[in-house]
């Protein structure tokens, strides 16, 4: 009898003690099962690489409206903004000094004509009393030659008189392009100064997007190479081609520019636009827009392990690619993430009949 009383103490003893020595951390932790979850295994993609910059709308056609003649600023037709067409008349110059000129001008050439016809007159009457042998021919060569003094007289007035008239022309200035004025440097009373921009008027019949584009794509970006724009103001994307690179670069931005050709309605100078021009192929990992959660200033995909546990990791997004997303770190081959069912994820649980893809 004592020698089963024994024996039982000892398996008692032997069996609290196996329980006493379970470490905390062996023993089964409840996760809350989650179901209907879609999940996918993360694989290398060959993606299109691009180079996304801003840029800003200009037009094709700018012109600088200034001046040839010196003279106070009489009258200014047009505001900034206002949209004009070629040949109207922007302003005017006064032309007090230079009415003057035309008028002197118009007067020398009455004179020479005048004077053209009196030698006319007096040539034909020298040639007849030369044609009845009344005067010689030496007198008769002088007063030929003196008609067509006359005759070079009356053209060098003329020629004055359209110089005048030009000069006084410039004192109406007027648009050289159909277009809109981007910019007014000049007020009623100023000095007009030969040279100095009076206006800047930019046409409206065709735009391009100028962009700076870093040095390191120098060599790489072509003429005839596609890329894609978009107008925030207008919420609409455009397609176009590169139509001029300039290969300087600026030494202040490390940059070059780059013009791209843009049509449509609405387009207007001055609008900012994103742009994006395809410079490749490349690998890297892909996650479908959707399934990216944002915690606060966190970006993180739900990642499943092999044993079915969800958890939320940290990722840092790289480029936009239609509905899905670039991740530059945060992921490996071979990884599955939570692409469908986000709402009932639970960070923690464990996953149950979920859907491969």
């Amino acid at each position: 009898m004592i020698k089963k009383f024994l024996v039982l103490s000892m398996c008692t003893v032997f069996l609290f003690g196996c329980k006493d020595k379970v470490k905390p951390g062996e023993s089964e932790v409840k996760r809350q099962v989650v179901r209907g979850l879609t999940t996918q295994e993360v694989q290398i993609t060959k993606v299109e690489d691009f180079y996304e910059t801003t840029g800003t709308i200009k037009s094709r056609q700018i012109s600088t409206v200034s001046g040839r003649i010196m003279g106070s600023v009489r009258s200014i037709n047009v505001k900034e903004g206002e949209i004009v067409k070629r040949g109207q008349l922007l302003m005017t110059i006064d032309d007090n000094d230079l009415s003057e000129r035309v008028k002197a001008a118009q007067k020398a050439v009455e004179a020479a004509a005048h004077n053209r016809s009196l030698m006319e007159i007096t040539y034909r009457r020298y040639k007849g009393m030369y044609d009845e042998r009344a005067l010689s021919g030496q007198e008769l060569d002088q007063i030929e030659t003196q008609k067509k003094v006359a005759e070079l007289e009356y053209e060098r007035a003329k020629a004055m008189l359209a110089e005048a008239q030009t000069y006084q022309g410039f004192s109406r200035i007027t648009a050289p392009i159909s277009g809109v004025v981007s910019s007014k440097k000049i007020d009623t009373g100023s000095m007009a100064v030969p040279g100095a921009p009076f206006f800047i008027i930019e046409g409206t019949d065709s735009y391009h997007v100028e962009v700076a584009v870093d040095e390191g794509l120098s060599g790489k970006i072509k003429a005839g190479m596609l890329a894609n724009i978009y107008v925030d103001s207008l919420n609409r994307e455009y397609k176009g081609r590169v139509s001029e690179v300039v290969q300087s670069v600026d030494p202040q931005s490390r940059s070059f520019i780059v013009k791209i050709p843009i049509s449509g309605t609405g387009i207007r100078s001055g609008s900012f636009a994103r742009v994006k021009i395809p410079i490749g192929m490349r690998d890297t990992f892909l996650a479908p827009t959707a399934s990216v959660v944002q915690k606060g200033q966190l970006m993180g995909l739900y990642t499943v392990d092999n044993k079915g546990v969800i958890t939320y990791r940290l990722i840092k997004q790289g480029k936009r690619y239609a509905d899905a997303v670039e991740v530059l770190s945060g992921l490996n081959a071979g990884d599955r993430i939570v692409i469908g069912g986000i709402d009932k994820v639970v960070d923690g649980g464990v996953i149950a009949g979920a859907k491969e893809q």
